[in-house]
């Protein structure tokens, strides 16, 4: 495969990946690593670690969008990336200690389970209780320690995780947990980011086209997010992330 095809390739799944992640507050990793995995035959750990790369970007692009309308609470965001910056790191690690089939396998049973928050978590129902602020930033913390470990392990950004658990746990509003997660994806992805890179599982010349096409779809994702209701979006998305879930869950079996 010549540079040039796998930029392009990059590009296709950098601009997919970034349009669903500023769409629904995700990284976009859950459709750019099994797009490089089919389409440029990368392994799965050099698709997880090469995703993060990209997912920063992402990341960039839409909180800027989601900070100009107002949804971002950037005390959650430093509180978030306190914890999840420096378990990204154990969680790339741990996935580069996996076996090949174990890694397939572990990243299917998280699109299923991505997928299906994807759809529930709008009908989360916000806690009425409210934290003293200590307590508030204990909650946040363990939040970013959880989202950082599976964002680095499974190369996303971890707003599939992340954005049920501020609804649920923090009493977030929706739309802004949705714009605090990608603004707290930065830094963690960086984290995770530089770690698989370190382990030989970045490939830069897929990454470039893959940050690129993630700046152009998160831009229009963002935007598009904050003026047409997603629902059926969001229905076709979990669709097809259980479907590729499976699929993973039923390769690793058969590898």
């Amino acid at each position: 495969m010549t540079k040039g095809s796998k930029f392009i390739i990059g590009l296709i799944s950098g601009v997919f990946g970034g349009f669903f992640g500023g769409l629904l507050g995700l990284g976009g990793g859950v459709i750019m690593i099994p797009l490089m995995t089919w389409l440029a035959k990368m392994t799965q750990h050099q698709a997880h670690g090469t995703s993060l790369v990209a997912i920063v970007f992402t990341a960039i692009m839409g909180a800027a969008i989601y900070y100009t309308l107002g949804g971002v609470d950037w005390k959650i965001a430093l509180i978030l990336v306190v914890s999840a910056t420096i378990t990204a790191r154990f969680g790339a690690r741990y996935a580069h200690s996996l076996p090949e089939k174990k890694l397939k396998m572990a990243f299917g049973f998280f699109l299923i389970f991505a997928s299906t928050m994807l759809i529930a978590k709008g009908y989360l129902p916000k806690t009425s209780w409210t934290f003293g602020p200590l307590t508030s930033i204990i909650v946040f913390l363990m939040i970013g320690f959880v989202t950082g470990f599976v964002s680095g392990m499974m190369g996303v950004g971890g707003g599939g995780v992340m954005v049920p658990l501020m609804v649920v746990l923090g009493n977030v509003g929706q739309h802004m947990a949705q714009g605090t997660s990608l603004l707290a994806m930065i830094p963690a992805s960086i984290s995770g980011a530089s770690t698989h890179y370190k382990l030989g599982n970045v490939k830069l010349d897929i990454a470039w086209g893959l940050a690129i096409g993630s700046l152009v779809g998160a831009y229009f994702g963002a935007t598009t997010a904050n003026q047409l209701p997603d629902f059926h979006l969001k229905i076709a998305f979990a669709v097809v992330g259980i479907w590729m879930g499976i699929n993973y869950v039923k390769t690793g079996f058969r590898d």
